[in-house]
């Protein structure tokens, strides 16, 4: 079993010396592995504490992932949902920010481990590196069902989209313009649900208005999910509502049926095989590499088991948090959804505030539900917060202000709110813009 505390000796690497973290002359060190909701969180509950912070992420900026599918779908340029780390920690002067990749984690000698760069001591790790997409053992899916985790994800799609029609407007095969036109979502959760209902506002509202020689009746979107029906974590008058709205906007559902075969040119559904080069996956989520870093217990997602006070056992340093834990409450799981992960951070600064004070741990962590939402296209969304369930206008109304408010910086949310007035009074999208390749080659003529 790994002792809880580094030797008291110096540890020399082949390039580097690492203090030991007995050290008295120097303030204690917290690590933090991720710029996300929970890193961010527990870094700024951390910036008034006799304490050295640095911050690590591959990224240099913090995305804002609930409103990743605006950007997959041109209705928000990707600037507006995200901020360089630096920027948003700039006033906490005992913080510093390093890009840097995470390979291992060394709890023995309390020491994250970095590619291309020296290892980092730690008095206190914090892990919040998020989650990864699930392919359910299909990890050969990748590459021709790309998922929407990160903004190259969103950007891929959003080129995917737009040079769909754009080779679709002088295409005089109807099989291969219908194949072109023909869009598949895997997974009918929420990132599901609102992504298919920007698609079909994108293409009904937006772009056949602006392209000349498509029949809009050849644009086909398919919403699937093994379960029996979408958005399970919704109640299900709700889900039902969502379910009518989709189908208003043109989204074909079909619940209770699995993806068998994902192909070069198409994708089996309940044993039926659908023609497109356009699939999207957004279903489930395995978290990241941490459980195996740390040599800790994980469930079936690798999501690692916490204690009640968010460390891990044997190391009551080390705390995971955000969509990389699994947090047990009243019995079951807590969701991987963004007020999860910004509670669970400031929870955790509070703990080692007290700990470095002496004093006893605030009681163990309990998660605050105030509510899920769901956006479902223009001027309709789903908000369930308790006894109160709300949809349509003014349930989109509560969406935008929420999601407006939680993002980072002054300067995202002005340019948020002005992107949305303009999208919503001309029904144009300013960001339709083809920045990234083709993530595969369309299949055309060569197919007849």
């Amino acid at each position: 079993m790994k002792p809880d505390t580094a030797p008291q000796t110096s540890i020399t690497t082949s390039q580097h010396r690492i203090e030991p973290a007995g050290n008295k002359d120097r303030r204690p060190r917290v690590v933090i592995i991720g710029g996300g909701f929970a890193g961010l969180e527990a870094a700024k509950g951390l910036g008034k504490l006799p304490v050295d912070v640095t911050v690590v992420d591959h990224n240099n900026f913090h995305l804002f992932q609930p409103m990743l599918y605006q950007v997959a779908t041109a209705g928000l340029a990707s600037t507006a949902i995200s901020a360089p780390i630096r920027e948003v920690l700039h006033r906490q002067h005992n913080v510093e920010v390093m890009r840097a990749e995470v390979v291992d984690v060394d709890t023995q000698r309390q020491i994250v481990l970095l590619k291309h760069a020296r290892p980092l001591h730690y008095d206190y790790l914090i892990v919040a590196t998020g989650a990864s997409t699930n392919y359910f053992g299909h990890p050969e899916w990748q590459t021709l069902a790309p998922s929407m985790k990160s903004l190259n994800d969103a950007l891929k799609i959003r080129s995917m989209l737009l040079e769909a029609f754009e080779q679709a407007e002088f295409e005089n095969n109807d099989e291969i313009r219908r194949k072109l036109l023909t869009f598949v979502l895997v997974g009918a959760g929420p990132t599901g649900v609102e992504l298919a209902g920007s698609i079909a506002e994108l293409t009904h509202k937006t772009l056949l208005r602006d392209f000349h020689n498509i029949n809009p009746h050849q644009v086909r979107i398919v919403l699937v999910d093994a379960l029996p029906r979408i958005l399970p974590s919704f109640p299900e008058p709700l889900a039902q509502r969502a379910a009518k709205r989709l189908r208003q906007l043109g989204v074909e559902i079909r619940t209770g049926q699995q993806v068998t075969d994902v192909k070069d040119d198409g994708i089996v559904i309940g044993g039926e095989f659908f023609l497109t080069n356009h699939i999207i996956w957004t279903a489930g989520v395995l978290a990241s590499k941490a459980g195996t870093w740390l040599g800790a217990e994980t469930d079936k997602s690798g999501r690692v088991k916490v204690q009640p006070n968010l460390a891990i056992p044997a190391h009551a340093n080390v705390f995971v948090i955000g969509d990389t834990a699994c947090i047990m409450q009243d019995g079951k799981p807590l969701p991987g959804v963004a007020p999860v992960a910004l509670q669970s951070g400031k929870y955790v600064a509070r703990v080692i505030a007290q700990q470095l004070a002496g004093q006893t741990e605030p009681a163990p962590f309990h998660y605050t539900d105030k509510g899920t939402m769901a956006i479902v296209g223009r001027s309709f969304a789903l908000v369930h917060s308790g006894p109160l369930q709300i949809t349509g206008f003014l349930g989109w109304l509560m969406w935008v202000v929420l999601h407006i408010l939680y993002l980072i910086g002054f300067r995202n949310r002005v340019a948020a709110i002005l992107q949305y007035a303009w999208n919503y009074l001309t029904y144009q999208r300013s960001a339709r813009i083809i920045l990234v390749d083709n993530p595969r080659p369309l299949n055309t003529h060569e197919d007849t």
